[in-house]
């Protein structure tokens, strides 16, 4: 009974540790200076009127070059920032 146990915990750390992988692999960051509003809509906590002031922002501005730039547009603050650094690309 206890090999039992001891093997499905196994078999359940492995399908999860796998399926993690093949998620991460899925999902590539997103390049906030050529990406459209739809797109960057999908980041958390941008939605659509933040996208489009990020499109807005860089299309008056200039594109932007790391993470923390994306502060120069309102609403978006350090909190969001942290939230997507891994997810947006530049």
């Amino acid at each position: 009974m206890r090999i039992k146990g001891l093997l499905a915990a196994l078999l359940l750390s492995l399908s999860l540790g796998l399926s993690s992988g093949v998620l991460a692999q899925q999902v590539a960051p997103i390049n906030v200076n050529t990406a459209d509003a739809e797109l960057l809509a999908e980041l958390p906590g941008i939605g659509p009127s933040r996208a489009e002031a990020i499109i807005e922002e860089r299309d008056t501005n200039g594109e932007f070059t790391s993470a923390e730039e994306l502060e120069r547009v309102s609403g978006i603050g350090p909190a969001t920032v942290d939230g997507i650094r891994d997810q947006v690309a530049f």
